[in-house]
């Protein structure tokens, strides 16, 4: 077992498709085949179903591929060490929401860039409901849009409190109410994030506690799709203060005065207890508390 054969079972495992690994590798598809089934006859088992042109991981692959990824981590991490000296320079992943990537770290990543030109950086964009296990195996590091968290196994820095606003079209009936009731709702379109998003949850629990059922449900995987559809009138959205602040300001959207309870989640930064801390990871650690601190100081536009 060799470097090169877990770097290809590893974008196999991603891929799932022996030819399109070989793209991403530049190698002869006969090459991966080779080096996949060299694997198996040293591991004694199967690590792929073969199903055509597609594969999937058998029971004994899942449980390689975790320590592929430590392998392999290590192994970036023992490169970046010897041959940068203290220099941060190397690839960190991360994960982050959509709009957290769009409406928070965009200082972050300017500031990074002109200070160490040598960190490259793969965002991961979603929400990842067991992340223990993201930033154990996949992730550097992850913002999380959530209460605050608290895990003997991870460190978590809360860096922003972010507002949930309902809003809708400042010509919708509800736009000019003085008080706006969950049970207001009852016969209304909302317009809403996917299920796992956090914010989501705490609103329609919300309603539920309430004994509200909205009249329509449009679930939208984009927050840009759902802001456009609510300046349009379709319905009633509910999103981060910031993802909406323009909106708001160009009176495009109008924040409802909602007499439900209010919903405050936070933004953290958050990584396994256990990692360790790269350069480059130091490096990003530090200019994401610097920017994100400094713009805590004023209110998010």
């Amino acid at each position: 077992m060799d470097l090169k054969q877990l770097l290809t079972f590893r974008t196999a495992a991603q891929e799932l498709s022996f030819t399109r690994t070989a793209e991403v590798l530049s190698y002869a598809p006969s090459s991966v085949t080779g080096q996949i089934q060299a694997l198996e006859e040293e591991m004694g088992t199967p690590l792929f179903e073969r199903r055509g042109k597609r594969v999937t991981l058998t029971e004994p692959g899942v449980r390689l591929l975790a320590y592929a990824e430590q392998i392999l981590r290590l192994a970036d991490e023992a490169k970046q060490v010897v041959s940068n000296g203290h220099e941060p320079a190397g690839t960190l992943t991360i994960g982050a929401l959509e709009s957290l990537c769009a409406y928070r770290l965009t200082p972050v990543l300017s500031t990074l860039q002109q200070r160490f030109p040598k960190i490259e950086l793969v965002f991961r964009p979603g929400i990842y409901p067991d992340i223990h296990k993201a930033v154990a195996q996949d992730l550097d590091a992850a913002f999380v849009l959530d209460l605050p968290i608290q895990s003997p196994r991870l460190i978590v820095e809360q860096l922003q409190q972010e507002s949930i606003f309902v809003v809708a079209s400042p010509s919708h009936p509800l736009a000019g109410r003085e008080c706006v009731t969950p049970a207001d709702l009852e016969h209304e379109t909302l317009l809403l994030t996917g299920s796992d998003c956090r914010y989501r949850q705490l609103f329609e629990q919300t309603l539920t506690d309430s004994g509200v059922h909205a009249g329509r449900k449009i679930e939208f995987v984009s927050v840009e799709a759902i802001k456009q559809c609510a300046i349009s009138g379709l319905g009633i959205a509910v999103l981060t203060e910031i993802s909406i602040a323009t909106e708001l300001a160009q009176h495009r959207l109008q924040k409802l005065n909602w007499a439900g309870p209010a919903i405050e989640l936070y933004t953290q930064l958050v990584w396994h207890k256990d990692k360790w801390l790269s350069p480059a990871l130091q490096a990003f650690l530090e200019v994401t508390r610097e920017t994100l601190q400094e713009n805590k100081k004023g209110p998010a536009t």
